[in-house]
């Protein structure tokens, strides 16, 4: 599912469901990092990175500790970029080379309302509007959640390259509908705020994609390169 939404160049590996079975041992670090975490929390640590060392596997990298930094951001190989994203039944994380791409960025949500109030909190005045419009010509998607999704993506894509905090408010997104295609299409998200610096040029905002399957929605950005 997010492995649609990105380029080729990006290895992603994704988990679905909840067998019930342990997910691979944590090395001694990480297992430290989140020893006085809730039993979920450290299930959804542990499998969200069993899947990161599966890419990092694809991509020719030994496998090795992903420790929690500033913010929570998982710390990377040299040479990688990345991200991760778990929800109830689902967990996935892209990984590219740096080479490839200058930061990545992913979110899966649940596909249902957000709670209530929580919307108004994340979204600008003329998100809402385009939000309504949206929901009168497909009503089969939830707006509200892929509009917070894009959001964690955006925060996600660009906290890397930043090393900064983004408000909710401070990336105005527009989402796009694919011709044909109800459940998947691509937003732009205008950043509010002085963009990250890419290979000397400042950037205006970022690309994605979104798609509703199985139940959730899921959002990627792909920052290339200044060329």
């Amino acid at each position: 599912m997010i492995e649609e939404l990105l380029p080729d160049d990006v290895v992603a590996v994704e988990a679905h469901g909840d067998d019930g079975s342990e997910p691979a041992p944590l090395y001694p670090e990480e297992a430290a990092a989140v020893a006085q975490a809730v039993y979920k929390r450290r299930r959804e640590f542990a499998l969200v990175r069993a899947c990161a060392r599966r890419a990092m596997e694809k991509l020719g990298v030994p496998a090795q500790p992903l420790l929690p930094g500033e913010r929570g951001a998982p710390g990377w190989p040299p040479g990688l970029v990345g991200s991760m994203t778990h929800c109830d039944g689902y967990c996935a994380a892209a990984l590219v080379r740096a080479t490839d791409l200058a930061s990545v960025g992913i979110d899966a949500e649940p596909h249902r309302p957000l709670p209530e109030g929580v919307l108004d909190a994340v979204s600008l005045p003329a998100e809402a509007g385009r939000l309504r419009r949206l929901a009168v010509r497909h009503p089969e998607v939830h707006w509200d959640r892929l509009l917070f999704s894009a959001k964690e993506s955006v925060y996600k894509a660009w906290f890397p390259l930043t090393g900064l905090w983004l408000e909710f408010t401070e990336a105005d997104i527009e989402v796009f509908v694919d011709p044909d295609e109800r459940l998947h299409g691509g937003f732009r998200a205008e950043l509010l705020v002085p963009g990250p610096l890419v290979g000397g040029r400042r950037l205006g905002h970022f690309e994605g994609r979104w798609t509703v399957q199985r139940g959730l929605v899921a959002t990627a950005i792909a920052v290339p390169h200044a060329r």
